[in-house]
C-alpha cells in the first residue's frame, strides 16, 4: 500500500482535536472546520466499532457537562448525500451525554472524511482511550479488513498497533457468543479472553472465571492444565492396546458411565469409573452390591 500523508497525521490530528495535547499547540488546521450545531443534525455513524456505553457512566458526564459545558469538540463529517445532517466519526459517548444533559447545540469539528478515514478515525481515538471493549475492537479491525481489503501489517500502522496486537486481538472473534459476551459486558478482561482461546472448554472455564472472579493468571493457569491433560489423555488412549480399547467401550456401555482402564506391563493396572451426579454413583454402587 502507498504511503499516504494523511493517515499520518491522524494521530497527532485527532489528539489535538480531542484535547490530548496542549492548547497552544492545535494548529489551525486542526480547528478551522470548528462550529456549534443543533444536536437534533447530528447522528450516529452506524460503522461506529464502539457499541455498549454505560448509563452510569453517561449520566456522570452529562451533570459534568451540564456543569461545565462540552470540553472536547465532537468529530464529524457531513452525512453523504446531506448538506444539513452531520454523522458523528469520534466522540458519540459526549453526544449522547449532551443530549442527556438537555443541551440544543454542541461544538464539532467537521472533517472531510470518507468511510474508510471515517473508521480509522473512530477505531484510533477508541482504542486511544481504551474506549472500546475487545471485541468491539476485534470487530472494527474485522471491518476494516474486509470493507477496505487491509492486511494485518497495514492496519497496525494505520491505528498505531503491531501486527502481533491486531492478530491476537482478531482470534477473540473464534470464542462463542457466550464467552464474547462475557467480555462486552465487562465480566470477562482480554486477557481472560486471550487466555480461554486455548481453553478445552473455554465457556466452562468462563463461566468459572466469573463465578469465581478468577484472576487471568489463574484463567491462563487453568487453560494451561487443561490442555496438558488432554494432551496426556490423548497420548495415553493412543498408547493402549485394541484388547484394552475394547474392554472399555464394553464397561462403558454396560454401566451408561465414562470408563478408563490404564494397564501396565507388570499386569496391574487402574479401572476409573467418571460419574457427573450422585444418582450415577448411587446407581454404579448398586450394581456393584447386587452383583
Amino acid at each position: 500500500m502507498v504511503d499516504d500523508p494523511q493517515k499520518k497525521r491522524l494521530g497527532r490530528g485527532l489528539a489535538a482535536l480531542l484535547g490530548d495535547v496542549e492548547p497552544e499547540r492545535v494548529t489551525e488546521e486542526d480547528t478551522r472546520g470548528l462550529r456549534r450545531v443543533p444536536i437534533d443534525l447530528i447522528v450516529r455513524n452506524p460503522r461506529n466499532p464502539r457499541k455498549t456505553f454505560d448509563e452510569a457512566d453517561l449520566t456522570d458526564l452529562a451533570a459534568s457537562i451540564k456543569d461545565r459545558g462540552v470540553v472536547q469538540p465532537i468529530l464529524v463529517r457531513r452525512q453523504p448525500g446531506s448538506d444539513e445532517v452531520y454523522e458523528i466519526i469520534a466522540g458519540e459517548r459526549r453526544w449522547r451525554a449532551s443530549q442527556k444533559a438537555g443541551l440544543h447545540e454542541v461544538p464539532v469539528v467537521v472533517r472531510d472524511a470518507d468511510d474508510r478515514e471515517a473508521l480509522e478515525l473512530a477505531i484510533i481515538e477508541n482504542v486511544q482511550r481504551s474506549d472500546l471493549n475487545a471485541i468491539e475492537e476485534a470487530e472494527g479491525y474485522e471491518r476494516l479488513m474486509g470493507d477496505f481489503s487491509y492486511n494485518q501489517s497495514q492496519l497496525g500502522s494505520v491505528i498505531g498497533k503491531s501486527r502481533s496486537h491486531v492478530a491476537n486481538t482478531l482470534r477473540l472473534l473464534k470464542l462463542s457468543p457466550k464467552v464474547r459476551s462475557y467480555v462486552v459486558e465487562g465480566a470477562l478482561s482480554a486477557g481472560h479472553a486471550r487466555a480461554l482461546l486455548t481453553a478445552d472448554d473455554p465457556e466452562g472455564l468462563a463461566d468459572r472465571i466469573v463465578k469465581q472472579g478468577l484472576s487471568v493468571r489463574d484463567a491462563e493457569r487453568l487453560a494451561s492444565e487443561k490442555v496438558r491433560a488432554a494432551v496426556s489423555a490423548a497420548a495415553r488412549e493412543t498408547a493402549k492396546d485394541a484388547d484394552t480399547r475394547a474392554l472399555e467401550r464394553r464397561l462403558s456401555s454396560a454401566l451408561g458411565l465414562t470408563v478408563t482402564i490404564t494397564h501396565r506391563a507388570s499386569g496391574a493396572g487402574e479401572l476409573k469409573v467418571r460419574y457427573r451426579t450422585l444418582e450415577q454413583l448411587d446407581e454404579v454402587i448398586r450394581r456393584l452390591e447386587a452383583d
